[in-house]
């Protein structure tokens, strides 16, 4: 029993990379894996992403946690599910997506959904909008940074940037995100973790653990993982701040 706390980024699609990327974190039984949302859409195999997080979910040893991303919840949307933006999927892309189903993307979309295997479709809609663990809450997006946690809207939880990645928040949790790519590990410390790197975009794709504070990262097109500490994974800029300081 280990009960380590694991968080993956942004995937989009990218099966090669998350593939080489599970394969090297040392989880163990009792452990937690969270990812951030935006399995799919612009990388090349979006359906081999699902069935590499699906199969993940299924272990017994592990506690997985799958937050919604909003792509996932402009694909539900375009399926005639629970969702919103669907009109705008395919600009998004919802194309690649399709392409890795086999499916016409002229089909509408509730021929898309019949045509999708049902544990994927099922997969989209278990899919969480936070998860609280501890000292950390992981969400896709951020949060509105001035309101309590029974304030916040969904839409923030999925869609929100700059409103929330720049000024600290009021919340006694780190908040662990995605959403927003960036080159490096955006570590804001107490308040934010960034762990989407742009891996579908040339960047990578990144795993931070963190008990211990290690990450985990795979570059496009390579089948190497690198490992660091959180503090150089962000380029040496792990900002300290002090909770007591929240205005």
């Amino acid at each position: 029993m280990t009960e380590r706390l694991f968080a993956i980024g942004d995937i989009h699609g990218c099966a090669g990379e998350l593939d080489t990327l599970l394969r090297a974190l040392p989880l163990g039984r009792g452990d937690t894996l969270a990812f951030v949302g935006d399995y799919i859409d612009r990388g090349p195999d979006s359906h081999a992403v699902v069935e590499m997080v699906r199969d993940v979910r299924g272990r017994e040893d592990l506690t997985t946690v799958c937050i919604k991303g909003n792509h996932e919840d402009m694909c539900l949307s375009y399926l005639g599910r629970a969702g919103h933006w669907g009109e705008s999927w395919h600009q998004n892309g919802g194309l690649a997506t399709l392409r890795s189903y086999g499916i016409d993307a002229r089909q509408p979309g509730w021929e898309a959904a019949a045509a999708m295997p049902a544990g994927h479709v099922e997969f989209f809609e278990s899919l969480v909008p936070s998860y609280f663990a501890g000292a950390y809450l992981f969400v896709h997006a951020g949060i509105r940074p001035t309101r309590p946690w029974h304030e916040q809207e969904e839409e923030d939880l999925l869609w929100i940037r700059e409103e929330f990645i720049v000024p600290p928040h009021t919340l006694p949790q780190t908040i662990v995100f995605g959403h927003t790519p960036q080159r490096q590990v955006f570590a804001q410390l107490p308040y934010k973790i960034g762990i989407d790197t742009g891996c579908v975009y040339g960047g990578m794709l990144t795993c931070v653990e963190l008990t211990e504070g290690v990450v985990y990262q795979v570059r496009l097109g390579e089948r190497r993982v690198r490992q660091s500490t959180l503090t150089e994974a962000a380029g040496g800029r792990a900002r300290q701040g002090s909770r007591s300081r929240r205005t």
